[in-house]
């Protein structure tokens, strides 16, 4: 018989892919998350566990646990849910930016999921702005999204610097005439302090290419056409940072959650809290 609890931080190493993380997310010390997978591999009698000083990834044996420990969990979650004295049922419309999508918005999903399955989660995917106005017309209960330093509103997860970034970062700035930039369209919180930045700094500048989805802007910087700006942390693979100095500096962003007035509180709390234990200013994922 597996323990579920084992099966939780197993589970929970692999999204996070360290046990310092994995920990903080739990709630539970380090060691007691070695102790689990230490006495799963030993119900088992396999290692599931690859360890090195970098990352901590499964082997070929964990790989194949995974989704069978995914499965149990969910199906405890489930009878948990429907038999708890507390469970949650009911609609939640939830709202996430863009950028934060290609980056967190898995593990989030999956877990909430798994701790409430009686909750019909809905789900948008838009620019901040626009979430903003949805929520203000009633149609969003949630929202986690980015605003400037000056804005007020939502509760403030954490502050992170914007970036320039490009494939060739040599070969864009060499381009005389203007800045090719690569962006989302208005109403763009990133396209906007881009532009401002440019035009303080008195660059020349145009927008060559607009696109409502990270993946397709993404594709474009890894293509070469221009500059792409996004949050450190959540910048795609394959594309360089820009050195300080070559282009004006960018002003930092602030993510935040925005709970709707008049929301149902138990939901809205139970997604938030699972937000916010996946939600970490990068310099504590570093």
């Amino acid at each position: 018989m597996l323990n579920l609890h084992h099966l939780t931080s197993f589970v929970m190493l692999h999204q996070a892919g360290s046990f310092t993380l994995a920990a903080e997310r739990l709630g539970i010390g380090q060691s007691t998350i070695s102790q689990h997978i230490q006495r799963l591999e030993k119900s088992l009698g396999r290692q599931l566990v690859a360890r090195d000083t970098h990352r901590v990834s499964l082997t070929t044996e964990g790989e194949a646990l995974l989704g069978y420990a995914r499965g149990m969990l969910e199906i405890n979650g489930k009878v948990t849910a429907l038999f708890g004295e507390s469970r949650l049922r009911g609609r939640l419309r939830f709202g996430i930016s863009e950028d934060v999508v290609a980056n967190r918005l898995s593990g989030i999903l999956e877990d909430f999921v798994r701790l409430h399955p009686l909750v019909d989660l809905e789900l948008t995917v838009a620019l901040s702005a626009v979430l903003n106005q949805m929520q203000e017309a009633g149609e969003l209960d949630l929202v986690l999204a980015k605003r400037r330093l000056d804005e007020q509103h939502g509760k403030l997860l954490y502050r992170e610097p914007l970036v320039w970034l490009a494939r060739d970062p040599e070969f864009v700035l060499s381009r005389s005439e203007f800045l090719p930039l690569i962006a989302f369209p208005p109403p763009s919180i990133t396209r906007k302090v881009a532009q401002e930045a440019l035009d303080g700094a008195g660059i020349a500048w145009r927008v060559v290419c607009t696109c409502g989805s990270l993946s397709g802007l993404t594709a474009a910087a890894r293509a070469g056409m221009g500059v792409l700006v996004q949050p450190r942390s959540m910048a795609p693979s394959g594309l360089r940072e820009v050195m300080e100095g070559d282009l004006p500096p960018l002003e930092d962003v602030e993510f935040v959650l925005v709970p709707r007035r008049g929301a149902d509180q138990a939901l809205v709390e139970a997604l938030s809290s699972q937000i916010r234990s996946r939600i970490m200013p990068p310099s504590r994922e570093a």
